[in-house]
């Protein structure tokens, strides 16, 4: 069975929004401007075809169809977290999928993912090329290294050396994410070998 389910960003930004009751604390959480949290929940309740909020000067109030979503919301989220872990194997706590532009040079990114693998030993990592923001926004990979700057509502875009790394907002703060980054970026030094 296929499930129509609104997207993952969406529902982020609906639940932290939610939380806060403001679009500006849910943003400073996920590492957003208010306007794309705002813009996240405008396209969840157009997609539902119900207002979640009651907007009013500097305050959000969430309507009885809101408070009803977000606890179903919450469930589900704690469902995917609870299943997530459950299927990881010992000693890895996640995986990370990385979806790599057709054109982008493979050969040195093994070279910084390999530093990426000393330093995140429980993470595992997963390459695709090529794989764009097409698979990104089907939820195929976690985030893209491209070669040209894309932008897209609900996604961050970050420069890199020869390139962007592009991810779904609020993952900015991840840990796995900001090594990620670092290592990529080259800055990332590692602790020499021990000749006991």
């Amino acid at each position: 069975m296929t499930y129509l389910l609104p997207p993952l960003n969406a529902l982020r930004a609906f639940e932290a929004a939610a939380r806060h009751l403001s679009f500006k604390q849910a943003a400073h959480e996920l590492h957003v401007t208010a306007g794309a949290v705002s813009q996240q929940v405008r396209l969840l309740e157009e997609r539902l075809g119900v207002q979640l909020f009651e907007r009013r000067t500097r305050q959000v109030i969430l309507t009885s169809a809101g408070e009803t979503y977000l606890a179903r919301v919450r469930q589900a989220f704690r469902c995917l977290a609870d299943a997530t872990a459950e299927l990881r194997p010992d000693g890895v706590t996640s995986l990370l999928h990385i979806g790599v532009h057709a054109g982008f040079d493979v050969d040195g990114l093994r070279t910084r993912l390999a530093q990426f693998r000393q330093t995140q030993p429980q993470v595992a990592i997963r390459l695709s090329q090529p794989a764009g923001l097409d698979e990104l926004l089907e939820g195929k990979v976690d985030v893209v290294i491209a070669e040209r700057l894309r932008r897209y509502p609900g996604y961050r875009c970050e420069p890199l050396e020869g390139g962007f790394l592009i991810g779904p907002l609020g993952t900015a703060d991840c840990p796995e994410i900001e090594t990620l980054r670092s290592c990529l970026l080259g800055h990332v030094e590692l602790e020499p070998a021990s000749t006991s």
